[in-house]
Parts: C-alpha cells; structure tokens; sequence
C-alpha cells in the first residue's frame, strides 16, 4: 500500500460501520494482524484511536466494508509517518483531563463512545477511547459515566505520581456537557439520574472532597472529541495539533 493515496484523516467523517451482515467476507488472520499492528502504533499515534478501536470490534467476522476502513487507517499512517507526540521539558507537573462521550455512537448495539486525554503540565501522557459497558438514555447520561471513568484514571495516575513525590492538589477535569457536571455536584436524586448505577456516583464524593473539579469547555476546544467520533479534516488536524502531535524535523 506505500503506493496508495495518502488520506488526511483515519476515517472518513461521521463514520458508522455496522456488522454488515450481508457484505463479503475477507480473511479473518489478515484482517487480525492489520489490527494488531494499528494497536501497537495507538501507544504512540493517539490520533488513529478512534478509528482503530472502532474497526477491533469486528475482528470476529470481518468484513469486506471493514478492512476498507482499516486500509484507510493505513493510507492515514503512510501520509503521516512523519509526525510524534512533542514532549517538552517544564516545572508544572499539574495533572488535568479532558473527557467527552458520543452518545449511541454505535450503529449495532445504540451503546455510546466515550474517549479521554490526559496531560501531566503540556504533555499528553494517556489517552483511551472505549465503548461503554451499557446503553445511555441521555447524552448527559454517557458524559457522566465518562467523567467518572476519567475520574478513575486521573485517581490511579495521582497515586502513580505520589509513589514518585509528585503531589496533586485539585485536578481538573473538562467536561463539554453542562448537564453532566451539574449532576457530579448534585447530590439529590432525581428521575433522570434515579436509574444510573450507583458506582458511577462515587464522582460526586471525588468533587465533594476537592480531590477532582469538573470544568465546563466549548465543544469545539473539547480535546477527547478526536477519540470519540470521525471529524472533519479542518478540525481533526485542529486537535490533533492541540495533542502536541506534530511533523518532526530533523534539522
């Protein structure tokens, strides 16, 4: 494929790939290690995320409508083989995150995607794009699962960095939901939240102590949105950029 068209994004925009019941089957064992080598490139290429997490779904029966999404992951990896994530040298050590979650993004089975980033002062040091374990009522449902999802990384991460003196005072956590933040500072109940499971409130308790604070940011400065769902390539590379992913050149 060196020879192939070079593509400016992983996937094409708003993305949906079903089971496709119906489509041609392709070879399981090449479609299995197409994907095993895209995951191995996710620990350093955090902008094919999404599109490589969306396509692991289906190794079971792959099929034809799948691996052309994979090759296009691959022409994507080719145009950009180039870029890496820049890390730079400073003092602040302050621990933020950014989470955001498309609700029913999913075409099978109506779950949500939700995806995190998190950066240790201008460095991006994790990052997660997952399908979440149950179907969502509301969008502000699946962004409140996420934020307590990235709330459990940002608490592993601050007992990581404790090990190596590094204290954390309040982390921060941006969120582009309003809903979902004024529900993690809520402690009533109400018939919207009533039937959320009860492991998911335990964020409440984080914001209660002033160990985790949730912010509010526009969508459009909303990092986790490049591991949620396929962007335009304007916005896309926006992001993509902001993640400190750039051209490195050897000089």
């Amino acid at each position: 494929m060196e020879g192939g068209s070079h593509k400016r994004t992983p996937a094409p925009t708003h993305l949906k790939l079903t089971k496709d019941e119906k489509g041609i089957d392709v070879d399981q064992s090449l479609y299995r290690s197409m994907i095993g080598s895209l995951l191995y490139l996710t620990a350093s290429r955090p902008d094919i995320m999404f599109a490589v997490g969306v396509c692991v779904r289906y190794q079971s029966e792959p099929k034809m409508s799948h691996l052309t999404q994979v090759k296009r992951i691959f022409k994507y990896v080719n145009g950009t083989c180039g870029y890496g994530i820049l890390y730079s040298h400073g003092n602040d050590s302050t621990l933020i995150g950014y989470c955001d979650a498309d609700w029913a993004g999913s075409a099978d089975d109506r779950k949500s995607t939700f995806g995190a980033c998190f950066f240790l002062g201008n460095n991006l040091v994790s990052w997660l794009s997952k399908k979440q374990n149950s179907v969502s009522l509301s969008t502000a449902e699946a962004e409140y699962i996420a934020a307590g999802s990235s709330c459990s990384q940002l608490l592993w991460m601050r007992q990581m960095l404790k090990e190596y003196s590094v204290e954390q005072d309040v982390m921060t956590l941006y969120c582009d939901n309003l809903s979902a933040i004024n529900i993690s500072k809520n402690p009533i109940q109400h018939s919207r939240t009533k039937h959320i499971d009860i492991r998911h409130h335990f964020i409440r308790e984080l914001v209660e102590e002033k160990i985790v604070t949730l912010e509010h940011i526009a969508s459009e400065e909303q990092l986790a949105d490049i591991f949620t769902k396929a962007l335009d390539a304007n916005q896309f590379e926006n992001l993509r950029g902001k993640l400190g992913i750039c051209l490195f050149e050897d000089k």
